[in-house]
């Protein structure tokens, strides 16, 4: 039996959940149902889950950031694993940390045995 590459491997996941839409449609579904959202930041929502941005989100983000550089903040944590689509240190105000990418480098370093355990 031919091994399958990972790569394959999430590929034809995304490729089912692209068609079929039911994961995240099943999630989105309940989260906005338990919240008090607006409708416009219940619409920002399905762009951050459906990965379909616009210019408003990416300067909303950019108005928080800056609002947040202006309270005295040095950098910010992009949290969210979403946010890193939209949201660089090319365009952001203040230097940013995608909590991901650290977490992935981390547990490269530790599994190359070149990080502290």
């Amino acid at each position: 039996m031919a091994r399958i590459s990972a790569r394959r491997v999430a590929l034809a996941a995304l490729r089912t959940w692209r068609t079929r839409k039911q994961f995240a449609d099943a999630i989105i579904s309940n989260a906005l149902s338990e919240t008090t959202l607006q409708p416009a930041d219940r619409a920002f929502a399905l762009e951050l889950v459906y990965g379909v941005f616009t210019p408003q989100s990416i300067g909303f983000f950019q108005q928080v950031i800056g609002r947040m550089q202006r309270d005295g903040c040095d950098a910010v944590v992009l949290g969210c694993t979403e946010i890193p689509l939209i949201m660089s240190d090319a365009n952001s105000p203040l230097p940013t940390l995608d909590s991901t990418r650290l977490l992935a480098r981390a547990a490269l370093r530790r599994a190359a045995g070149t990080a502290p355990a």
